[in-house]
């Protein structure tokens, strides 16, 4: 764990440093206007635009005292295929996600980021599971209003935050949000790599507390991308900003094994021992096929970079308190632009920068191995090595957590250490996740970004 940085030795020269520097700002401010113009969104923080173009803060449920942070999130990812003409419309979408801190009172975030015309939602509700399946625990259904009404229309590109609602949320529930929208709204704005059943119901079943009409299982998440809590547990928001690695693909489905769970479980576990350790909430912010410095084609971008997307999925985040970055791989495995040492660096930086100017902490992990993987060559094993020893020299992120270190094979560090591979040799399984979040000392959570010389 290394603290501060610097620009010493195995920094590339200061001019070739500034080139890349300003060729990274331009792709950034480029990729953001579009991502962020196309999307329009309001309602960051406690506020957002209702259906009538009123600001609300929840006027609904007015909430007893505590801290709003993020309970749980996802990244909106792209436009579901084969929903470009009718959408969901008259179906109900029951998402299924699993909190990492509890609260008294409860407020989503639904997004039309990747919609060509207005989603209308006509109702929306939130409820306990009751168990593994769809239905709700007793008395907790909950109908969810925007600006005081069942009804809101989210414009293509935006998103929109209800009100709050009274509900106790407690840490580690399974939380149900269904959504139904009676209109074609086009494509539909999705999270494809869950690692969590949700359910679809014909006709509006969103009020239905057995779950019967639910009978038809998804691995997609649906408009829905933050559910934050008013809370006493914590007192800020962790994000962890990555890729597949993050998001938690070759981890066993609907048993919450991601690195970022795990992390969830110790921090909820020592504030209950009463450790002196960061009360925090974790949201994962992770996109499978996520790279650093560019994105896919479309307007706004299907899969778009982390450069692009850092304002939205992290900055954005409800009670955000520090960043933790795992990103790079993709760029090194796939991407011909910029796919170097320094512009992965100076890209890696540059997050850091912008993370630093709201007064975040970051934590930067190091990429993981992927010997064995079909996308492998020696030169590209080569730029990992040069990324890693970069990041591990304290000139880039504010600490370090050593992924590689704790996953490679000792015999031959080229590759993932058996046991912690999910068989593909790029992913973790679950005991390679359960490493993952058990070796990040919490301690490197405590603290503001560092003050500027």
């Amino acid at each position: 764990m290394t603290p501060g940085r610097d620009g010493g030795a195995g920094a590339p020269p200061t001019k070739h440093r500034a080139l890349l520097a300003a060729i990274v700002t331009l792709i950034v401010a480029i990729s953001a206007a579009i991502y962020a113009g196309a999307s329009a969104d309001v309602g960051a923080g406690d506020h957002t635009l209702q259906a009538g173009g009123r600001l609300s803060r929840g006027e609904a449920a007015p909430a007893s005292t505590g801290v709003w942070v993020g309970a749980w999130a996802t990244a909106p990812a792209a436009a579901e295929p084969g929903t470009e003409t009718t959408g969901m419309a008259g179906r109900s979408v029951r998402n299924v996600v699993h909190t990492s801190v509890g609260g008294t009172s409860a407020r989503i975030t639904l997004s039309n980021l990747y919609g060509q015309s207005p989603l209308t939602v006509t109702h929306a509700s939130i409820a306990l599971a009751a168990g593994p399946d769809t239905a709700a625990a007793a008395d907790t259904m909950r109908r969810l209003t925007f600006g005081g009404s069942a009804r809101v229309i989210i414009p293509a590109g935006g998103q929109v935050m209800s009100d709050v609602a009274r509900i106790a949320i407690p840490y580690g529930a399974n939380v149900l949000v269904t959504t139904y929208s009676p209109l074609p709204s086009g494509p539909v704005t999705y999270h494809p790599m869950a690692r969590q059943t949700s359910y679809l119901a014909d006709g509006d079943r969103t009020a239905d507390v057995t779950g019967v009409a639910y009978t038809t299982p998804t691995p997609y998440w649906r408009y829905l991308t933050a559910l934050d809590v008013l809370s006493h547990e914590a007192d800020g928001t962790v994000v962890a900003f990555g890729d597949s690695i993050t998001d938690g693909l070759g981890a066993d489905v609907d048993a919450n094994h991601r690195w970022t769970d795990v992390l969830a479980e110790r921090l909820h576990d020592a504030a209950g021992d009463g450790r002196d350790t960061p009360r925090y909430s974790v949201v994962n912010e992770g996109i499978s096929g996520n790279r650093l410095l560019t994105g896919r084609t479309g307007r706004p971008a299907d899969n778009p970079s982390g450069l692009s997307r850092f304002e939205r999925d992290v900055l954005q985040r409800t009670g955000v308190k520090v960043v933790v970055v795992l990103l790079g791989v993709n760029d090194i495995l796939h991407s011909p632009e910029l796919a170097d040492r320094d512009g992965i660096l100076t890209g890696l930086r540059t997050l850091v920068d912008r993370a630093h100017d709201r007064g975040l902490r970051v934590v930067g992990g190091t990429i993981l191995p992927f010997g064995g993987y079909g996308g492998y060559t020696e030169a590209r094993e080569t730029m990992r090595q040069e990324i890693n020893e970069e990041i591990r020299s304290g000139r880039v992120f504010d600490a370090v957590v050593d992924f590689d270190k704790a996953l490679r094979d000792p015999y031959d560090p080229r590759r993932m250490r058996s046991d912690y591979d999910s068989g593909d040799h790029l992913h973790p399984g679950d005991k390679g996740y359960a490493r993952m979040g058990q070796i990040l000392d919490l301690d490197t959570l405590k603290g503001a970004a560092p003050v500027a010389a």
